[in-house]
């Protein structure tokens, strides 16, 4: 068992000795800050916390914090972290992967750990672009991206992470992106969630794919363009003249204009971060007269992975003494002679 005490940390706290190194502009930066901000928010410990990554730009992060890290293989992260905390359940280990690393080679691990339920936190960076290896086109790349591997337009339907996370059986899913001010409130939400906690972080590559997410995160367009979701709140935007409000007979959401304040009038429906069927509806809307849905769209706790593990093997073990010579003889064993040597 872990008997260590928290202590009091600061963001300084959490940066290494290391020379921070991505492409200057870059919105990583932007996201280790919030990270490193966040920490001492939720009184993490650095001897006690573990980062594990995969490949890719955004997998350079455990480099940048003051714990223990692990820079792993491609999309693998998933296993690395599930061994970790199989090891010791109360180290808090954080995911951190990209929209390619993590939804391409890494597509497979990345649903097992979500349908597992392991008590992880996952941050995966979606810039729509492999950028470590120089603008291919990724998972997440919109139809129509020309790239080095697609100089003619990319004709793949894109995945959808939250998509992805839902449908792999997430218990928690939310959106942010880099230099959001709400990007903090979203990790301390996944923090506090006892479970896999899925946060898709919309990342600007400035070099490969500058500007994709413009049309919402842009300032002139954040109003109209941002629906920053608070559970028990309904869902407003455009400084509350619009609202999101459900089409009934077609079960589907809609955009309503707002009169005086009347969003109930307006059939507004309210955030209830427990309803996994509006949350489906809500990864979906993305273009055409809907905001953007940021913030936590789905939340609802469910027994973790390690927790069954841990309590299966003390349920297996009670009772018994450990007896490693009993465990390796048992079953089919031999012994082999040492015939005596003729010459």
């Amino acid at each position: 068992m872990n008997d260590m005490t928290p202590i009091v940390t600061a963001p300084k706290d959490w940066e290494t000795d290391q020379e921070v190194r991505w492409c200057p502009g870059c919105g990583d930066y932007a996201i280790l800050k919030a990270v490193q901000r966040t920490m001492p928010e939720i009184g993490g410990t650095p001897a006690n916390t573990v980062f594990v990554s995969g490949i890719g730009c955004s997998s350079r992060f455990p480099y940048y914090m003051e714990t223990y890290g692990f820079h792993t293989i491609h999309g693998r992260a998933p296993a690395f972290a599930t061994g970790i905390k199989l090891a010791n359940p109360e180290l808090d280990v954080w995911l951190v992967t990209g929209d390619g690393d993590g939804l391409s080679i890494g597509g497979n691990h990345t649903m097992h750990v979500l349908r597992r339920n392991l008590d992880t936190q996952i941050l995966l960076f979606n810039n729509e672009i492999y950028g470590l290896t120089k603008g291919q086109y990724s998972p997440t790349s919109r139809e129509g991206t020309r790239s080095p591997s697609t100089p003619f337009g990319s004709v793949d339907h894109p995945a959808r992470p939250c998509a992805f996370a839902l449908g792999s059986g997430g218990r928690f899913v939310a959106r942010a992106y880099d230099v959001s001010k709400q990007l903090p409130d979203v990790l301390k939400a996944a923090h506090a969630h006892k479970g896999a906690a899925f946060i898709e972080i919309f990342q600007n590559c400035i070099v490969y794919n500058a500007d994709v997410f413009a049309e919402f995160t842009d300032k002139k367009n954040a109003s109209s363009h941002q629906l920053w979701l608070t559970d028990g709140e309904p869902m407003l935007f455009e400084k509350g003249a619009k609202g999101i409000a459900l089409d009934r007979e077609a079960l589907q959401l809609k955009v309503v204009d707002v009169v005086d304040g009347d969003w109930q009038g307006a059939g507004v429906i309210v955030h209830d971060v427990k309803n996994r069927a509006v949350a489906h509806m809500l990864v979906e809307m993305r273009f055409g007269p809907f905001p953007m849905a940021l913030g936590v769209l789905y939340d609802d706790p469910h027994p973790t992975f390690e927790s069954a593990v841990v309590a299966q093997n003390r349920e297996l073990s009670e009772g018994k003494t450990p007896d490693l010579q009993a465990l390796v003889s048992k079953g089919q064993t031999w012994m082999v002679e040492k015939e005596p040597r003729t010459e």
